[in-house]
């Protein structure tokens, strides 16, 4: 049986047919992706959530500044009460993942200390839970067409409103996802 290739640092589109709530017409960064399964990030569902009102619930003062009113994503339905702060790379925090050269994932308290200061990465994008998939299952819902996939864009994380992420991701790879049909067949 042949290795996959990883989906690391990949886009995943969801398909007009997808009628899961949690990811209809969602793009999710993919932060990690090997035999025992995958992990991403949702890139365009936002909360009502502001950063100063995560900082606020973890006791973490600082000036603030405008990052205080960055809005805060639902990463995913996994572990919603987790955060994690997507960002180009910085200083080295204590629990960060490097996805590629340019793109990192941390978990650490230290991140958003340094955020709420003023200081941190130049760009960030802060979400509540992540997107989980067992060991094969993310390939399986490939081979169904629930998802397109491919490469990431750093526009598309940090710069782009997140109401226009799920089409530009599909434009990315030459598709226009308003196109496609939500009926299923085959020609």
């Amino acid at each position: 049986m042949s290795q996959n290739p990883s989906l690391k640092n990949q886009l995943l589109i969801a398909m007009p047919t997808l009628q899961d709530p949690n990811f209809s017409r969602t793009v999710t960064y993919i932060c990690e992706h090997g035999e025992h399964g995958a992990m991403g990030i949702v890139l365009n569902r936002p909360t009502e959530l502001r950063l100063l009102d995560v900082l606020q619930h973890m006791d973490i003062d600082g000036g603030l500044g405008a990052a205080a009113d960055q809005t805060v994503y639902l990463g995913g339905p996994v572990e919603e009460e987790r955060g994690f702060v997507l960002h180009t790379h910085t200083a080295p925090w204590d629990s960060t993942l490097a996805i590629d050269d340019h793109i990192s994932i941390t978990t650490s308290r230290d991140i958003l200390e340094a955020m709420a200061k003023g200081g941190g990465p130049d760009q960030t994008l802060v979400a509540l839970g992540y997107a989980g998939w067992g060991a094969g299952q993310l390939e399986q819902e490939l081979q169904q067409n629930a998802w397109l996939s491919g490469p990431a864009d750093k526009s598309i994380l940090f710069d782009l409103p997140s109401d226009q992420r799920w089409e530009a991701a599909a434009r990315l790879l030459g598709v226009d996802v308003n196109l496609l049909s939500s009926e299923a067949g085959h020609a």
